[in-house]
């Protein structure tokens, strides 16, 4: 029976080898990176719920330090991590998600991950309404108020500025040429939340034993 356990549990850990070499060929980490995240996301996912998956309340814990707090840009972080959209991240979705903010990942894909995360209702647009719940949000976390009309003048300037077909929205190719004319709107997006991601959860290299040539020859 031990060594049918062990046999078991040693086939288990292959698997998870594989798998784990699988997503660092078809991602920005390392398989040694790979092994460090699992660890972590064994921790978070079991931080609430011990089961294996991350859910939302666990999440925002890890982000805001606070897993019933109402916040915007957390919420909209854990929809884009959840690829599958069931309600909890799966550790393949944490990776694949995760990896956007990698110091290695492509620039475009950064900004493509802004784009959806200011398309708050996944329309393939930034509508007006939408940028005004954003700008909202933003001035909350940063503790400012300011005046309905100057919200308004930023939200008009903004969309004046970005809408070159006229149709009162903003779409990717519009975003990316604004983008190229104010690289700085990519930090001012990135201060509290996407920023935050790798605070939250560091760039775990030297965070574990396990080698990458080890991961690949499993």
């Amino acid at each position: 029976m031990r060594r049918f356990v062990h046999c078991f549990c040693g086939s288990g850990h292959i698997a998870r080898g594989k798998e784990h070499a699988i997503l660092a060929s078809e991602t920005s980490f390392t398989a040694n990176e790979v092994e460090a995240l699992y660890d972590l996301y064994k921790e978070l996912s079991s931080s609430i719920i011990d089961d294996g998956l991350i859910h939302k309340e666990e999440f925002q814990l890890a982000l805001l330090d606070n897993s019933s707090k109402q916040n915007l840009f957390a919420d909209r972080l854990f929809d884009l991590f959840d690829l599958k959209q069931d309600g909890v991240i799966e550790f393949e979705e944490f990776v694949r998600s995760l990896s956007i903010f990698h110091p290695n990942a492509p620039e475009a894909e950064k900004l493509a991950f802004v784009f959806r995360l200011c398309d708050l209702k996944c329309t393939g647009y930034i509508e007006r309404d939408e940028l005004r719940e954003l700008v909202l949000a933003l001035l909350n976390e940063l503790d400012l108020t300011l005046s309905d009309d100057v919200v308004e003048a930023i939200v008009d300037k903004t969309i004046m500025e970005a809408d070159f077909t006229g149709d009162g929205r903003i779409d990717l190719e519009e975003w990316k040429a604004v983008v190229a004319r104010h690289p700085s709107i990519m930090k001012i997006m990135t201060v509290s939340y996407l920023k935050e991601v790798t605070l939250a959860f560091p760039n775990f290299v030297n965070d574990t034993e396990v080698q990458d040539s080890d991961l690949a020859s499993r």
